[in-house]
This record gives structure tokens, sequence and C-alpha cells, in this order.
């Protein structure tokens, strides 16, 4: 199904520890269109982003119907979802940093771990030739080849999240999902990372950008969806989700927002 949405949710509902983490969810992120999914923390972001990772599943909805589609697909092998689907987010990057029973992991590795949705490599996985050489391109597409046989642990925080983009895209995925994505990174290494998703995004590669942050929404994206209390509070053209009054809702807080060169930033009033 190659025009089926990235996801659709239909009034998908998520209790953890007896809390409707989501509650009653609906929506449609096509693929092509890049979209951010704002929010603060507690929203349900997090949540929302193990759905669409197969990580975790919404309650059955009342009428049997499946309440998320991936793809246009209510099943998959999470090995072959990851071929269509890159995932990078600071949670990630840290089980990385961490190594495996194998010990540490450098960044050929780290990118060839994604043909097996592994942390790393391991003596059972037959390693080819033609993932090797898939892996430094991926690497050297986002500028990191010199760092192929240097460990994640020993990388700056900056490179080490270049490593984990290039991971997410060995597969050449239809769609980047980004959760989280500069947590920890510094502001020139923050502006540097999103940089490179910019180009990803204008090479034709979906982003779905889930975020805290106002101004880590880059340009390309044209469509924000606000989550509130486990809900869509908003859901428009970017120009409309980032006004000060959708904003100052979901926030809960009056917020001030100011444009510039294409790029959005928002800050508390009072």
């Amino acid at each position: 199904m190659t025009d089926a949405p990235l996801v659709e949710l239909r009034d998908a509902t998520v209790v953890l520890g007896g809390a409707r983490v989501l509650d009653g969810l609906t929506l449609t992120i096509p693929v092509g269109q890049h979209t951010a999914i704002l929010g603060p923390n507690g929203a349900g972001k997090s949540t929302l982003v193990k759905l669409l990772t197969l990580q975790q599943y919404p309650l059955a909805v009342a009428d049997d119907a499946t309440p998320i589609r991936v793809f246009g697909r209510d099943r998959w092998d999470v090995f072959e979802l990851r071929s269509q689907l890159g995932i990078v987010s600071a949670d990630l990057h840290d089980r990385f940093v961490q190594g495996n029973t194998n010990g540490v992991v450098t960044a050929i590795d780290a990118v060839t771990s994604g043909f097996f949705a592994s942390h790393g490599i391991f003596a059972h996985q037959r390693v080819t030739a033609a993932m090797r050489e898939a892996s430094r391109e991926a690497l050297a597409r986002i500028g990191a080849g010199h760092l192929a046989q240097t460990p994640l642990a020993t990388m700056s925080t900056g490179e080490a999240r270049r490593v984990l983009i290039a991971r997410a895209l060995v597969h050449q995925p239809r769609a980047l999902v980004l959760d989280e994505p500069t947590r920890g990174l510094d502001l020139v290494a923050r502006h540097h990372f999103m940089e490179r998703v910019r180009a990803i995004a204008r090479e034709g590669t979906t982003i779905l950008l889930v975020t805290h942050y106002v101004d880590e929404i880059i340009p390309e994206i044209d469509r924000v969806v606000l989550i509130k209390d486990g809900r869509v509070a908003v859901d428009a053209p970017k120009a409309v989700a980032l006004a000060a009054a959708p904003l100052s809702d979901a926030f809960g807080a009056p917020i001030a927002v100011e444009r510039i060169d294409g790029y959005y930033f928002a800050r508390p009033l009072g």
C-alpha cells in the first residue's frame, strides 16, 4: 500500500498505571508530510512514539476496528517495520553508549546494527559486505564517515546523535521519527544536528518530529499537532498551531511567539 499514511490512529487509548496516557486519540499523518508533534512533558508524546514503533499497543475499540495502522497495516514484524521507519532518540543513544555484551560499540557497528534492530553487532548475526558498504554510505551521507571506527562512548553527544541518524537511514526508510532528538546537545551541536535533519527532509524522507521545544520545528515542517493531556488539542498548519493562544493553552501558561527566518521562538510571559 504505497499510498497508505505513515500512521493512522482511531480513538486510540493507552492506560498505564491506571491513568489514561492517551485518551481517544485520533490522528492521521500521511507519508510525505513533514509533521511535528508538540506538547509539554506528560502530554503523551512518548507513548505516541511507542505506539508508532510497536513498543506499546492501544486498547481495543468498541466496534473491533483497528485503533492503529502503520503504513496501512495493523500487524508488522518489527524487523520489517524498521526497514521502512527509522528512529532517532536520546533514549536510543543512551542504550548504545552503555555498550553491550560484546563491549563498546563503534559507529560502523552501530549503523550496521540497524539491519538487525539490535543495539550493536552480536556473534550470531551475519553481516554482509553489502551491509557494511551501506553503513559506510549512510555515515558519509550525514558527514560522519571519519567516525566509522570510533566508539560511540568516546564521541561528543552531537557526533553520536549523528551516527544514530545514519543508523536510522541505512535502510533508506520512508520516514524518520525523531523523538526528543536534541536532548543533551549544546547550542551549537543542536543547530548542526537540526541542519542535518533539514537536509534529509529536503531529500524526500518524511520527518516526524516529537518535541516540547517550539524552536526545534524546522522550516520544512508544515504541520504541527499540539498534544495536551493525551488528546489532540490543535492540528493545523504551523502558522496557526504556533500562535500565542494555542501554545498558551497547551502549555498552561501565557506564551509570546516570535518568528525569525522560518523558525518560531516561544517564551513564557511573567
